[in-house]
Formats: C-alpha cells, structure tokens, sequence
C-alpha cells in the first residue's frame, strides 16, 4: 500500500488485516523510527542518506514480510513507494512471492486536510504535495490499482480493498 502522506495508509491496512483472516501489517514509520539517532525521511535532506535510509527500511520491511507470508499470513505493508526503481527493488526482496500495488490516491486536498484533522503529534509537516502527486501519477497510474478513495471512509476502503486487490492490484 503506498500513497501521500495522510492518504489513509495506515489506517486502511490496519482496518484491512483486521477483515482477513491471518494477516499482518507491517508500517514502514514503525521500522524508520527504530534509528534514534541521525535518521532522515525518505524525502529528506541529505538526499544521499536519505535513500541510503529508505534502502535499509525497504529491506528490513521485505525481511519482515517474508516471515510472515512463508509462515502463511497476508502481509500488508505500509510504505511510500517513491518511483518504480523502488518498486522493482522491493519485488525483487520479495520474490518468488506475489506482490500486488495498491496506491491509496485521494485528492491532494483531501490529503492536507485530513493531515490538518490528525492529532498533532500525528501531523506532518510536507508542502511537497502537488509535486509528489505528479510524481506518483506519472509513475504509477497504470501500475497495480491506482485508488481514488477522496470520497471513501476508511472502513469502505478497506472492505474494497480486501474485495478487489487480488484481481486489480497484482503486478504483471
């Protein structure tokens, strides 16, 4: 599950899992703040350590997801997906297994004013959003199931989500 931030990625997988019957969600905010020291978010300054970063934490989330699935759970992970050279790396960390691509893509208003509703200690603080959009839709548009949830609750997202992801969102 990738998208914006204040998307509803982590709420939606969390909400998700909670309809599967065996599934685990790994988020990929848990797996960066385990650096207390010298992190850096993806998008970042210094660009440089902030892939080297965003390198670390696709390969642990992808160590973690293996787990999970070679021990039979649906694993929903969590994580901006910046651009399909990071799509390929964390398909390929995850092979032989199926991987399906949803982009949570509501609109970017609706992104900052749910951002704006969160408790603050929740709120980011990003003014990248009509950049990062281009970027995601020119990327991923046609790429698993690209998923305008602007007028869905999350609990309807997550129900969609669940029905439709195993024959929208598999990557060919």
């Amino acid at each position: 599950m990738s998208g914006m931030p204040a998307a509803g990625k982590s709420t939606v997988t969390g909400l998700a899992a909670r309809l599967l019957p065996r599934a685990a969600r790994i988020k990929a905010d848990d797996v960066n703040e385990m650096i207390l020291s010298g992190r850096v978010w993806r998008l970042g300054e210094p660009v440089n350590e902030a892939r080297r970063q965003a390198e670390l934490c696709d390969r642990n989330l992808c160590g973690l997801a293996n787990n999970f699935i070679d021990s039979g759970f649906t694993v929903l992970i969590d994580q901006l997906v910046t651009d399909l050279a990071e799509l390929e790396f964390l398909v390929g960390l995850l092979a032989p297994r199926p991987v399906r691509l949803v982009t949570l893509a509501p609109t970017v208003e609706v992104c900052q004013q749910r951002n704006a509703t969160r408790e603050v200690s929740e709120r980011w603080e990003f003014d990248g959003y009509h950049k990062l959009e281009a970027d995601l839709r020119r990327d991923f548009s046609d790429v698993g199931w690209w998923f305008d949830t602007s007028a869905l609750t999350p609990e309807a997202t997550a129900q969609q989500l669940v029905t439709e992801a195993a024959h929208r969102a598999l990557l060919k």
